[in-house]
């Protein structure tokens, strides 16, 4: 194994100069992957409809094609699912990337076709694991198996020779038998369909390997382990996997697990953590520099033509959208894609905020529709975080899982925000961490603040602490179980917080 290390961190090294390229020079590399694609789309019946044998120019491009949400969208790929082809792709599409329909109530279909596989994902892991090298030189990951956690395959509903499933699903059922070397689980036992009965295979599986990556959400991250150490009797996961280096972690924020992992989970200073933005429409960014927490790198050349518009103009077809050499930092952008799979100028339903230019870092700062708005205080999810966070490492706390959402004024009285929280270690005073929650969010949010003057419009936050595992059953019961289901963090009705108190015993 230490010669298959040493060959594959000589080989991802050369995959340096093209990334260094693309960071100094954002605007060509898009404009080439815009070219390409309208290229591309002129072959199909959506390139047709707009006119893009005459799109010369991103600004053509901008004045004739609308801004696409998947409601938008989906008359389109549910042409594409029924086994028509060159409708927003000229190349068949295979695979379809079942996301769990965060921006609302019903399941998506991503169409993931052979370019967006090998342009798009299969390339951003290579490059995840070339600027992790790069960071680590002396690494020996490669000495042990990657563990991956990831969902399952489904046939097409439309009974068409494709299939669905979560992204993490579609991509290892694809990967080369090389890498497929370097994982583990098994494939079979990695696309296993039912959640729970995974878990277990895997935790047997894995309590026996030479671990020396785990790729998944923390949340579903922490679940497994957990069922490791039940198993193996040990204390934390390092006695299991002693050579275990890097963990590398996406789909929601890392910070405020952060803590857990690094004092319990993983007790050592030598463990490190790479955060990456990989959604069902395509690989979009990498921590390249691992002492900048939370930043990542844009992946400019992986197919995928980026747009970005200031967020009180989201929901319009024809919004102001900027390029990437037009963007400033510090700004909340909704994130809008064309790319290789066939998503045209589609509104991804994720903010991102850029850190630095040149090279361009963002992070994901939230969801168009996740935010609590019911009184004009426009908390989003970064707000909701970096206060979470604060009350936390203030309290001594450590958090598992949370939501919120508005308690609506009424009867002369003043309305207020409801959280439920789930810990894996309370706060040593829980008024102390409610009384910190919500001066943190004060600080980091002004319309916040002004609506909790002398408590005329907003009160103190409302808090539940719900026993550990509530949410994992809550999401059991809306049949969320799996890598790609997320807890949503916050929303802007009572939807969520009316369900899981409902089926909750509080004990605060």
């Amino acid at each position: 194994m230490t010669f298959l290390n040493t060959t594959l961190k000589w080989l991802l090294q050369r995959r340096l100069p093209r990334i260094e390229t693309m960071m100094k020079q954002p605007g060509a590399v898009q404009q080439n992957v815009f070219n390409q694609l309208i290229r591309a789309g002129r072959r199909t019946e959506w390139g047709k409809k707009y006119g893009y044998k005459d799109i010369r120019t991103v600004q053509d491009f901008q004045q004739r094609v609308p801004i696409s949400s998947y409601e938008d969208l989906f008359p389109y790929i549910e042409r594409v699912m029924k086994g028509e082809n060159k409708v927003l792709w000229p190349s068949p599409v295979r695979w379809f990337s079942k996301s769990s329909g965060t921006t609302n109530a019903r399941s998506k279909y991503i169409p993931v076709t052979t370019e967006s596989l090998d342009e798009s994902h299969f390339k951003g892991g290579k490059d995840m694991m070339a600027l992790y090298i790069a960071n680590n030189p002396d690494s020996r990951t490669f000495e042990g198996k990657g563990l991956s956690i990831g969902g399952s395959l489904h046939s097409n509903p439309y009974g068409t020779n494709s299939a669905t499933g979560d992204v993490s699903a579609v991509v290892m059922k694809n990967l080369p038998s090389w890498a497929q070397f370097i994982r583990t689980p098994s494939i079979e036992v990695a696309l296993m369909d039912e959640w729970e009965s995974k878990l277990e295979r895997m935790a047997e599986i894995t309590s026996q390997e030479n671990v020396t990556s785990l790729l998944g959400t923390p949340t579903w991250g922490l679940v497994l382990i957990d069922k490791i150490l039940a198993r193996t009797g040990k204390t934390n996961i390092l006695e299991v996997w002693p050579n275990f280096e890097l963990m590398v972690h996406g789909a929601v924020n890392f910070q405020p697990y952060r803590e857990l992992f690094q004092q319990q989970v993983f007790p050592s200073k030598t463990i490190r953590y790479q955060e990456v933005y990989n959604a069902s429409e395509g690989f979009f960014a990498i921590q390249d520099d691992l002492g900048r927490v939370g930043e990542m790198l844009l992946m400019l050349d992986y197919g995928i033509f980026y747009e970005f518009v200031p967020i009180n103009e989201a929901e319009k077809p024809f919004a102001k959208a900027l390029t990437i050499e037009e963007v400033e930092v510090d700004k909340n952008y909704a994130l809008i894609v064309s790319t290789n799979g066939g998503l045209w100028r589609y509104r991804v339903g994720d903010t991102v905020r850029f850190t630095s230019l040149y090279p361009h870092r963002l992070k994901v700062s939230g969801r168009t529709k996740h935010y609590i708005n019911a009184f004009g205080e426009e908390v989003i999810v970064e707000n909701a975080e970096a206060a979470i966070t604060k009350a936390c490492e203030a309290t001594g706390a450590v958090l598992a899982d949370y939501t919120a959402g508005p308690v609506y004024m009424g009867n002369g009285t003043s309305g207020c925000h409801e959280w439920v929280i789930e810990f894996t270690q309370e706060p040593g005073s829980q008024q102390r961490f409610n009384q910190l929650l919500d001066e943190a969010l004060r600080q980091v949010n002004s319309d916040y603040d002004a609506k909790r003057y002398n408590d005329i419009v907003l009160k103190r936050p409302r808090i539940h602490v719900v026993p550990r595992g509530t949410f994992y059953a809550w999401m059991k019961q809306r049949g969320k179980l799996g890598g790609q289901h997320k807890v949503p963090r916050l929303a802007n009705s009572r939807e969520y917080l009316d369900d899981i108190l409902g089926s909750s015993l509080l004990i605060g």
